[in-house]
């Protein structure tokens, strides 16, 4: 979640964004993509046919998934595929307020110099979850299924919810600004600074109905206040129950990052999509 890495900005502790080479098991492909004059890194891991397309959350890199993409790879068979968002990684800034518009428009341009456009899992992690909720909704066709692994879902972002955050920011952006020069910090400024009307947006977004998805939502949520917590854990039920191709799945034992505690939930759930998927055909 957003406010979860900004809070861990404020206090120092910006997480690491190791290079893929540190990961030797890992075979991948890196092709840059040029959209509106700048280039964005996708990064691929070379196999069959429709891909499985890994989002990381705010504040990191495509390196997130560099222990969990080869054991993919492994597991599936299939290509995978992950990216540097603007500002990330390989991939060059966009100056100014962060862009959901803009962030949906980089991977759909990658998708589509990359031919992945038919049949892909998406699995989108934390802030990628908002994301996946526009290029799914513009392009349902693209999509076999989704695993949202604690995600952003609209539902969470009330008026009240917002309200409640944004007094929480205040303090947050001086940090930020305050904070020794860097691309990372530049962007998760952006991302502060973009909270309110990006997150307004977000909540009037709809997952479409014919995308299945997996929600999974951690045991214990990004959330430090308990009522924030318990909120996000409502929020994620509430997306769950709203069409029957969408399943809830608690992550026991597991913070935010499931990737890291229980990605063997991960996993299952991609495997699942990929059953459902060819039962339906």
């Amino acid at each position: 979640m957003r406010l979860n890495l900004l809070l861990t900005l404020a206090f120092g502790a910006l997480l690491s964004c190791a290079a893929y080479a540190a990961d030797s098991t890992a075979k991948f492909d890196t092709r840059i993509v040029e959209r509106d004059g700048r280039k964005i890194a996708f990064h691929v891991i070379s196999g069959k046919l429709p891909a499985i397309v890994l989002d990381a959350g705010g504040g990191n890199d495509s390196s997130y998934w560099k222990e969990f993409a080869p054991k993919l790879a492994k597991q599936t068979g299939a290509q995978i595929i992950t990216y540097d968002r603007a500002g990330f990684g390989k991939s060059e800034e966009v100056p100014g307020a962060w862009s959901l518009t803009g962030a949906i428009d980089d991977l759909e341009a990658g998708l589509r110099e990359l031919g992945a456009t038919r049949g892909i899992i998406l699995v989108s992690h934390s802030l990628a979850g908002e994301i996946a909720t526009g290029i799914a909704g513009r392009h349902p066709d693209w999509f076999a299924g989704a695993v949202m692994v604690d995600a952003n879902v609209p539902e969470f972002y009330t008026d009240e919810m917002i309200a409640r955050q944004l007094k929480v920011y205040t303090p947050i952006l001086e940090s930020l600004r305050k904070a020794p020069p860097s691309p990372e910090g530049r962007q998760l400024l952006a991302l502060a600074e973009s909270f309110e009307p990006v997150s307004r947006a977000f909540y009037k977004m709809e997952w479409p109905g014919t995308v299945p998805v997996m929600v999974i939502v951690a045991e214990k949520p990004p959330q430090p206040d308990p009522a924030d917590a318990q909120a996000w854990r409502d929020a994620h039920a509430l997306f769950a129950s709203k069409a029957p191709n969408r399943t809830l799945i608690i992550a026991d034992k597991s913070s935010h990052d499931v990737v890291q505690d229980r990605p063997d939930i991960v996993l299952k759930a991609i495997a699942d999509i990929m059953r459902q998927g060819q039962a339906r055909k």
